[in-house]
């Protein structure tokens, strides 16, 4: 049986780690949050490309917030 398990960044199954490829830099860290927030807003907008950039940030932050990697970030804390 194949266990999977779900990105800890961005919740894309995965089979075995703690993030997914398209999460971590070249040596296999966790990309910096500004760059992995621009493109998760930037994979939104490509699947609802009517939705206005700001929606999409707003969702983006909604959905990093649930995040294990980055529901503490500082840039996600709300007011």
């Amino acid at each position: 049986m194949n266990h999977t398990e779900h990105c800890q960044s961005c919740g894309m199954t995965i089979d075995s780690g703690v993030y997914c490829a398209y999460c971590v830099d070249a040596n296999g860290e966790l990309q910096p949050f500004e760059e992995r927030f621009e493109r998760m807003v930037q994979w939104l907008l490509g699947r609802e490309p009517a939705l206005a950039r700001a929606d999409a940030e707003a969702r983006t932050r909604d959905y990093m917030r649930r995040m294990p990697a980055w529901s503490a970030h500082p840039a996600l804390q709300q007011v």
